[in-house]
């Protein structure tokens, strides 16, 4: 079955780019193209795409909040940041507003559709340097913000791991446990943190602050 994916880029060359990407890719079905953040939040709740690719510089609403606002409406949608910024601010406020992945612009066509795939798949995929942003912010707050609840020496690993990406069953194979235990693991440090998914609990033990 193929995988459905919505763009919203204002750069009408870029989207034309990406949308001619996908549609000559096996296993991928272009629902949708959209050029501002307002034209996305009317038409993805009908389109219900599997992965939808954002650009954070919109007119109008940027995509960032453009994500903040159809995440709750469209919890099963993976979102995945597609931009020329790699600084933290703009990371992590994407990652806390509800995106799976973040890359940049220049990823290749091949890397891209993997992305994709990875995505859909459950994985948090991420440009090689932004990655690396994302795991250096989280080792440097291991021990935890001021006030939190503790975390387990499994439970840092498993997050750890998260942090970097891994799929459960990475996780599992990682650190020798079967994947329900993972799961298991997983649950309990998102009760612990009072958080509902992977990027919020990396972002919040990173001591950056949970969006609205």
């Amino acid at each position: 079955m193929s995988i459905k994916i919505s763009i919203i880029e204002d750069d009408v060359s870029a989207r034309e780019i990406l949308a001619d990407w996908i549609r000559r890719a096996e296993g991928f079905h272009c629902v949708g193209e959209y050029d501002d953040a307002e034209s996305a939040l009317e038409a993805l709740p009908r389109e219900k795409p599997a992965v939808a690719l954002v650009d954070i510089n919109l007119p109008g609403m940027n995509g960032i909040e453009c994500i903040r606002r159809l995440k709750p409406v469209l919890p099963q949608t993976q979102f995945v940041i597609l931009t020329v910024y790699e600084d933290d601010n703009h990371i992590f406020r994407a990652l806390t507003a509800g995106a799976s992945g973040y890359l940049l612009k220049q990823t290749p066509r091949q890397m891209l559709l993997a992305a994709l795939k990875e995505v859909n798949a459950g994985g948090s995929p991420m440009s090689s340097s932004i990655a690396r942003k994302v795991v250096q912010s989280f080792c440097r707050q291991m021990a935890g913000p001021a006030g939190a609840p503790s975390l387990s020496p499994r439970e840092q690993e498993v997050l750890e791991l998260l942090a970097r990406g891994f799929l459960y069953k990475e996780i599992a194979d990682s650190l020798e446990l079967s994947v329900q235990t993972v799961n298991t693991y997983i649950r309990r440090i998102y009760e612990k943190l009072h958080v509902r998914s992977r990027a919020q609990a990396i972002a919040l033990y990173a001591h950056v602050p949970l969006a609205e």
